[in-house]
């Protein structure tokens, strides 16, 4: 009997019952909770959300080297600063298991993060932002759910 890889995977993840509560979320499926298992652990390594999204690379860095800027002869910090995109150290397979979570909330349109990626759109975020922030709302549900040991329940 040979079995893929993902197969295995997924029949390793059934021992543990947080596997069937995580495969609740929106986009989440039996070989995307599989693969989040043996990479987190356990939820409660992380704080707050902001820490398991810089985890997943989904974490804002605006640390910059060039804050000042020169007016007439004087050297004065800039009154903006600007981020700098998202950080380089995070775990890659968590971040494609979010990013493609999220495609697939967009992609059969699955309510409430749907109306919420719509939403932005119309507001005049660009696509790959109003991606990110769904995939940003998976990873803080996920972590959530995870640490609480509660099924997804989309109406809260």
């Amino acid at each position: 009997m040979s079995h893929t890889l993902a197969e295995a995977m997924v029949s390793e993840s059934r021992r543990y019952p947080i596997s069937r509560i995580l495969r609740t979320a929106p986009g989440i499926g039996p070989v995307r909770a599989a693969q989040m298992l043996p990479i987190v652990i356990t939820p409660h390594r992380f704080q707050t959300k902001r820490q398991f999204w810089a985890y997943c690379g989904f974490g804002v860095v605006t640390h910059t080297s060039g804050d000042w800027i020169r007016v007439g002869t004087e050297w004065v910090r800039a009154p903006i600063q600007q981020t700098r995109g998202l950080n380089q150290n995070f775990n890659r397979t968590l971040k494609q298991v979010f990013k493609g979570a999220a495609m697939t909330v967009i992609r059969f349109k699955m309510e409430p993060l749907w109306t919420d990626y719509v939403r932005l759109l119309e507001n005049g975020t660009r696509p790959n932002l109003a991606r990110l922030t769904i995939a940003r709302k998976l990873a803080a549900a996920v972590l959530a759910m995870w640490k609480k040991k509660e099924r997804c329940n989309p109406k809260s």
